[in-house]
């Protein structure tokens, strides 16, 4: 395709504009509610009026009422280029919020400036999900800059809250907008991935996540006898659901890692002073469980586990789902949008794109859900969550690169 020369020398002079665009992003903070923040409206915001430089034919804000946030919403942007009335369409999906920093003293810069050195670029949120959204506007971008025309209309999407569930993001997309997005349609996520890119995700595993409240009696230090400890208890319990590896040890080559995870994670602070015995303790426990698993296998022998230690030590444990989400139908690594990345991947790197699985949810689990077959796909760091989250300018521009390809063919689709 000689228009794909021409483009991808535009874009192989974009490391200024990666640069800006990721401080630009980085500083304008996007924190949910559920994760101290107002919301992602300055962000949105931001990215609203870089879309309009671009000249989109449908550029839409769709609001989902959130009372929590900034003037009680959550924003999520649509746009769309070309003949929208034709399909099948190239969708790519990124988020806009973020995750805390987490520990500061962690982190060798502000995590909220970034910092450049060399091919990297260090800030929170500048892989996870920046990446994505600066990758697939700078192929655009730089398309439009060629002289070229696209071969398919293309959309991108911005939504919130996919850091904590998706409720005010594109699952509200997918309930208020059931036309927005076509069963035909390419849908790209880019929002995981491995260091060369190869990686195509189609699956992912159920998520499951508890919160363990473990209730003794508090007393005095020194008079152990006269109080029932509920941090043992915790400690315990924790011990105890390493069962869970051993009970539920299918393996499934598919999935990085292959097997089902129980990871014991938050624990919340209990007394303050060193010489009294907690009388009530809380964690929590992150699971992501093989879909050859029922999720509710899974959470009736936890509550086996946590019984069997609120008996032996005389203490009350609760069990509580903050959050659920059951492993949907996998995309198949036959489907168009699979094939098609694949071939935009050896086209610009020479490498074989490979289906695969991950235990992290993302928001393709909620398109398959909604029968919609998506591919998760970008060359990333695994940096997300991370103090010191980097991402890589050569890998932003090759997937600039890749996304052009998807952007400009025809999907003459390789075998």
């Amino acid at each position: 395709m000689p228009e794909l020369e021409g483009v991808f020398e535009i874009i192989e002079g974009y490391r200024k504009e990666v640069i800006q665009l990721q401080e630009e992003l980085t500083f304008r903070i996007a924190l949910g509610p559920d994760n101290g923040g107002t919301g992602e409206h300055e962000k949105a915001d931001f990215i609203k009026d870089l879309l309009e430089t671009i000249d989109p034919l449908e550029l839409i804000e769709m609001k989902a009422p959130d009372k929590r946030a900034r003037n009680g919403y959550r924003p999520n942007l649509t746009a769309r280029w070309g003949d929208v009335q034709s399909e099948p369409a190239v969708w790519v999906l990124s988020h806009l919020d973020i995750v805390p920093p987490g520990d500061l003293s962690l982190w060798k810069s502000d995590p909220y400036k970034i910092k450049v050195e060399g091919d990297y670029i260090t800030g929170r949120g500048v892989e996870d999900n920046q990446h994505g959204f600066v990758s697939s506007f700078l192929a655009l971008k730089a398309i439009f800059e060629s002289g070229n025309r696209l071969k398919r209309p293309v959309g991108l999407a911005m939504v919130a809250d996919e850091e904590t569930g998706s409720e005010y993001g594109l699952c509200y997309l997918l309930r208020e907008h059931k036309d927005l997005f076509k069963k035909d349609d390419l849908i790209i996520v880019p929002d995981a991935g491995n260091e060369d890119g190869t990686m195509i995700e189609v699956a992912e595993k159920s998520m499951l996540w508890l919160r363990f409240q473990i209730i003794g009696k508090q007393c005095h230090a020194s008079t152990p006898d006269r109080g029932k400890n509920s941090l043992f208890g915790a400690a315990q319990l924790i011990l105890s659901l390493a069962r869970l590896k051993k009970d539920f040890d299918l393996s499934d080559e598919l999935f990085d890692p292959p097997i089902s995870t129980f990871e014991p994670t938050k624990m919340e602070a209990n007394v303050p002073n060193i010489n009294t015995i907690p009388g009530r303790d809380l964690f929590c426990m992150d699971c992501r469980v093989l879909p050859q698993y029922d999720v509710n296998e899974i959470i009736r022998a936890v509550r086996e586990i946590a019984a069997g230690v609120g008996n032996e030590l005389g203490l009350q444990i609760e069990c509580e789902i903050m959050h659920r989400q059951d492993a949907a139908e996998p995309t198949s690594p036959e489907a168009p949008v699979v094939k098609a990345l694949t071939d935009a991947i050896k086209k610009v790197t020479g490498k074989k794109g490979k289906p695969m699985g991950i235990g992290g949810g993302t928001v393709a689990a909620f398109f398959r859900q909604a029968g919609l077959p998506a591919a998760v796909w970008s060359t990333a760091s695994d940096t997300a969550h991370q103090p010191n989250e980097y991402c890589l300018i050569s890998n932003i521009l090759t997937d600039a690169k890749i996304f052009a390809c998807l952007y400009l063919n025809k999907f003459k689709l390789c075998s």
